[in-house]
């Protein structure tokens, strides 16, 4: 028997694992409480998912665990042991803004959670392969240093500067303003990296920028590109916060990040940093998304602008996937942020 055990098996990158490895015919167990919904309501609400999940896989087993109670975390461990080849973790609390009011739950889930399953799988299953789902919010706000340029309709780097094709994983995480989101996951991610360089796991910190995908129960707090689309067509109006709108993102596809995941695990390696997001391949502005929408749509969306920024908020992100893309050649993007969009228009339930 080969088990994948996952967490937040319920969320966008969770779900999607679900699916994939299922798919690959492991016995796949899924720890999720829904927790989603106490942070962010019925927007958060990822109910639906699992219920779709344990419907469509029988080779799926569900937990309704909270990752910071240790003692039914190790019970679980416990029963499967050395079964368990491969750990995603992908379970969090996600938002900057949330954390901000909450810093104690923040950094019980995403710091001591880790640590928690970093312990157990020492304890159970120490050849597994260990992946976490890091975020680019390690790297605080040092990317609003960056020396922009205003356009119409983003920010945008001079092709002259280094980082134009992307941020990669050299970036200082130092001496900046980070959120207590991004600190809390930071702490999660330096853990990952120490199990791997100090204990000898395989571990890997994956740091995304924006993911997305037809499975994401996005809300206004969390999940930029999925709330975007479905807020802006449903209520036909969208509320634009900082920047003009003209902050840049790009766009991983839930699906483009899990066959990372997959290629990582065939070839593990111990303490490893990835960036990854839809690189120059796959990003956009806010103003460019609704704009991209209107016109696939061909509809007109109202917006409305908040001049405040959020506190760590990135003006311009692009991720550099050039390290992960030498050490797995044979990975590429699959989704651009037109067909990310298109999908999930399809998929509204108006």
């Amino acid at each position: 028997m080969s088990v994948v055990l996952i967490t937040g098996s319920t969320g966008l990158v969770g779900s999607e694992s679900v699916k994939f490895f299922c798919k690959k015919g492991f016995d796949v167990i899924g720890v999720d409480n829904n927790f989603r919904k106490f942070f962010f309501g019925k927007d958060g609400d990822t109910l639906w998912i699992k219920k779709k999940l344990k419907n469509d896989f029988k080779n799926y087993k569900h937990f309704d665990i909270d990752i910071r109670n240790f003692t039914r975390l190790n019970n679980l461990f416990k029963n499967y042991k050395n079964n368990i080849k491969l750990i995603i973790h992908s379970a969090a609390q996600p938002s900057h803004d949330w954390a901000k009011i909450n810093p104690t739950i923040d950094f019980e889930v995403n710091a001591k959670g880790t640590l928690n399953l970093l312990q157990l799988t020492q304890r159970y299953c120490a050849n597994a392969t260990f992946i976490f789902m890091s975020t680019n919010k390690v790297y605080g706000d040092n990317p609003n240093r960056l020396k922009l340029i205003e356009k119409k309709t983003r920010f945008e780097l001079p092709k002259i500067n280094k980082y134009y094709k992307g941020i990669d994983e050299t970036m200082s995480i130092d001496d900046n303003t980070h959120s207590f989101f991004g600190v809390s996951k930071s702490y999660g991610d330096l853990l990952v990296q120490e199990y791997g360089k100090n204990f000898g796991l395989n571990t890997a910190c994956f740091r995304a920028g924006c993911i997305t995908g037809p499975n994401h129960s996005g809300a206004k707090l969390h999940g930029f590109l999925s709330y975007l689309v479905k807020a802006s067509l449903t209520k036909g109006q969208y509320t634009v916060i900082g920047y003009k709108g003209k902050q840049v993102r790009d766009n991983i596809h839930s699906n483009d990040l899990v066959e990372c995941f997959w290629s990582f695990f065939k070839k593990p390696k111990k303490g490893e940093i990835y960036n990854v997001g839809g690189c120059r391949f796959s990003n956009c502005s806010v103003v460019e998304a609704l704009e991209l929408i209107e016109r696939i749509t061909g509809t007109i969306i109202k917006k409305r602008y908040e001049k405040r920024n959020r506190v760590g908020d990135h003006i311009w992100y692009i991720s550099s996937m050039k390290k992960f893309k030498k050490h797995f050649p044979n990975w590429k993007h699959k989704y651009s942020t037109k067909k990310i969009i298109e999908e999930l228009i399809s998929n509204i339930d108006f």
